[in-house]
């Protein structure tokens, strides 16, 4: 019982206050020492470079809760057929309620006085020569309304209960009916909140009062953080060229980036505005391409002696899509000890290979085996704490005396350290 309880405490004692570190070999070796030098300074460069620097492994990120809201001003003109009209913000803007996504109408056409009823359909839309091509109750998907089941020969169309008289899209005016449009104001307010840093930040910046709003437009060099827009100017910096994309309508994309450092003071958080094209240019050549423009229609319903009336309204336009996209950091410990750890880890790249060169690839292979490795063979008889003394002192004992540890007759055992060293000795 004494001797159970003597290991169990020699055991514990054993494993709180003994420590093991790993044996090491140093190898005089040009090449692999080249090799070994070089992989490190690659992950070092990785490490500085990329995770640091570039990646900026040492911040936590953060992206933000944004809100936008948009105003547009301005006045149109239009005389056709001798009728004078004036469009102002509530009748060009779809929806009117200063969304984050909008259409300005540059271009439309127009047909008034629709009322329910039996009319032909345009020519091209489905043609006949008899009743029997126009099947009553049928429709076509690009038709205007329901077949009666009646030719009508003067137009050789169906005759539909639709809409009537039915649009006629075939004419899309040139120019544009709206071009002074290229002369309308956006303006655009947009608040976002870090909620990682607590930061809340707006485009209204430092310096944005109320007398700068007011005779400031955008210009990306003259005046970067204006809130105020000029339409044309938002066409021609997304490459788009005005007269054409009011023409048939389009899409732009203005992108506010907030991205920022929050290791400088907050007031350098500023955004910067960018503009894209993002479909819909009617000057690409591509003939693989369906659709180009954009384009909807809206309807204005009124009564007229007692009848249902419409006036529809093909509308071309310019969509604006205002997306916001964000990225903060900021100096936080535990990325920066995250990103040390695993560059220290990466280092043993250079051992990994070093070891493969050196076990495997170099000639003198087996004898950097017999150094990096000790073999054992519980089978002997010797006891092994005589083993490890006389292992111990031929190794440690190696350095001067060299011949005198050959003499012992050890030098040919392949379990022995003896053989390899590599070292002249004298004869």
């Amino acid at each position: 019982m004494e001797k159970m309880k003597n290991k169990i405490t020699n055991a514990l004692s054993d494993f709180f206050f003994e420590y093991e570190t790993p044996r090491q070999v140093l190898v005089r070796n040009r090449r692999v020492g080249v090799v070994c030098r070089l992989i490190q300074l690659g992950v070092l460069a990785y490490i500085i470079g990329w995770v640091f620097i570039y990646e900026k492994g040492y911040q936590s990120a953060d992206t933000a809760v944004s809100s936008v809201f948009t105003k547009m001003k301005g006045v149109g003109y239009t005389n056709v057929s001798k009728v004078e009209k004036v469009w102002d913000v509530a009748d060009y803007v779809f929806p009117p309620q200063g969304d984050s996504s909008f259409v300005v109408m540059t271009n439309y056409i127009i047909t008034e006085g629709q009322s329910l009823g039996k009319c032909p359909e345009l020519p091209g839309k489905h043609n006949c020569t008899s009743p029997t091509q126009c099947e009553g109750g049928s429709y076509k998907r690009t038709g205007h309304g329901t077949m009666t089941g009646a030719c009508n020969y003067t137009t050789n169309t169906c005759e539909v209960y639709a809409w009537c008289p039915v649009e006629d899209d075939s004419h899309i005016p040139d120019p544009p009916l709206l071009m002074s449009a290229e002369n309308y104001t956006l303006f655009i307010k947009n608040s976002v909140t870090f909620p990682l840093f607590g930061v809340i930040r707006s485009n209204l910046v430092e310096g944005i009062d109320a007398k700068y709003i007011s005779n400031c437009s955008y210009h990306p060099e003259k005046a970067p953080l204006c809130p105020i827009f000029n339409l044309g100017d938002i066409v021609k910096f997304s490459g788009f060229n005005f007269e054409t994309i009011a023409k048939v309508g389009g899409a732009i994309g203005i992108v506010v980036d907030w991205t920022c450092n929050f290791d400088y003071d907050v007031r350098h958080c500023k955004p910067q505005y960018k503009f894209h094209g993002l479909y819909g240019n009617p000057t690409e050549k591509d003939k693989a391409r369906a659709s180009v423009g954009y384009n909807f229609r809206y309807a204005r319903h009124y009564f007229e002696e007692g009848v249902q009336k419409r006036t529809l309204l093909k509308v071309f336009g310019i969509r604006i899509d205002i997306i916001v996209q964000s990225l903060a950091r900021k100096f936080d410990i535990i990325p920066t000890l995250t990103a040390i750890g695993s560059g220290v880890g990466i280092f043993g790249v250079a051992t990994v290979v070093c070891d493969l060169v050196l076990l495997y690839l170099l000639p003198k292979r087996e004898f950097y085996k017999n150094m990096k490795f000790k073999y054992t063979d519980h089978s002997q008889d010797q006891p092994d704490n005589d083993s490890f003394d006389l292992d111990s002192n031929a190794y440690y004992g190696l350095g001067g005396k060299a011949g005198k540890v050959q003499d012992t007759g050890r030098c040919h055992d392949p379990e022995s350290e003896v053989g390899s060293i590599e070292t002249d000795t004298p004869k």
